[in-house]
């Protein structure tokens, strides 16, 4: 093969291999359903933050929660506050009441239950259950049972058990508890059947209406850390501003990419579509390739 044919059809080969690169869609989706994804969250695999990725999932654009205890349905993210709310579908709410297994987390994951999550444990059994504890002291005259429930939670059950769907089951309030331990304890988990009680229910918020359970915010609020100091990565900023989904490259230990809108990665930022598209429409990029090398081809020949 002579050498200008050589060249000829080198450079034709790269020009296809090249041009379904510019045209490809990106893989780091910025959004799941209505939810926006922004880091540390990402669509799929090599999107977002590595420890995040085993947790949030988004499978037919309903973006999923995962621990060991099950999946959950993110509602919604704060992402200036960062927090993240999730619903549990087996949990006791004013509309209606059903059997659960319980809610924990995973003990190394980014996440940690925030401070205004009020969990309510009903039916418990109160001879048997572990969250009533018996004062054991031989001084003591007035042995009781004591619980691990807060006092001041006495209302939210009184409000609780003024649901209808709750009402119906003719349970003593005696058997709700409002459970106290910090992060459900060392363990993170709330386990129902340990702790003998058929179901609980979760809010976050009152809402402003205290005495109307009807509507209270029920589900979980979850707060997450990016890292060991907290710090937002400034090349993710910088990759969110430009339009891109922030990522990971799991060939090179986990290093930053950068996701654009036609599918390629940088470890910047994608400004450089921006000025690029500018300069030349983006149906001119896609087929400009092959008259160059056509007209190439017509001078070397």
């Amino acid at each position: 093969m002579k050498p200008t044919r050589y060249c000829i059809t080198l450079f034709l080969c790269i020009s296809s291999i090249s041009v379904p690169l510019l045209v490809s869609s990106q893989a780091c989706q910025r959004t799941c359903g209505k939810i926006p994804l922004k880091y540390p969250f990402g669509s799929g695999p090599g999107c977002g933050d590595a420890r995040f990725q085993k947790y949030i999932t988004c499978n037919d654009q309903k973006l999923t929660f995962t621990t060991h205890t099950g999946c959950y349905p993110v509602t919604n993210i704060d992402y200036s506050n960062q927090v993240m709310y999730v619903t549990d579908a087996s949990m006791s709410t004013c509309a209606c009441t059903q059997p659960s297994k319980g809610f924990g987390l995973d003990w190394d994951g980014p996440f940690s239950f925030h401070d205004d999550d009020v969990f309510t444990l009903l039916d418990c059994s109160i001879d048997s259950s572990p969250i009533y504890k018996s004062n054991n002291n031989a001084y003591d005259t007035n042995t009781s049972a004591v619980p691990l429930c807060d006092k001041k939670g006495a209302s939210i059950c009184s409000f609780l058990y003024s649901c209808r769907a709750i009402s119906m089951l003719n349970l003593p309030i005696s058997a709700c508890c409002v459970y106290t331990p910090v992060d459900l304890g060392p363990s993170f988990e709330m386990d129902l059947q340990k702790l003998q009680c058929s179901s609980y229910s979760a809010f976050y918020s009152f809402d402003g209406q205290d005495y109307n359970p009807e509507n209270w915010k029920y589900g979980i609020a979850l707060k997450y850390k990016f890292n060991v100091y907290n710090d937002y990565p400034g090349s993710c900023a910088n990759c969110e501003k430009s339009n891109g989904a922030c990522g990971f490259s799991a060939v090179a230990y986990n290093s930053f990419i950068c996701n654009c809108p036609s599918g390629i990665n940088t470890t910047t930022d994608c400004y450089f579509e921006a000025a690029f598209n500018n300069a030349l429409p983006r149906q001119t990029v896609t087929w400009s390739v092959y008259p160059l090398a056509s007209i190439l081809a017509l001078f070397l020949l």
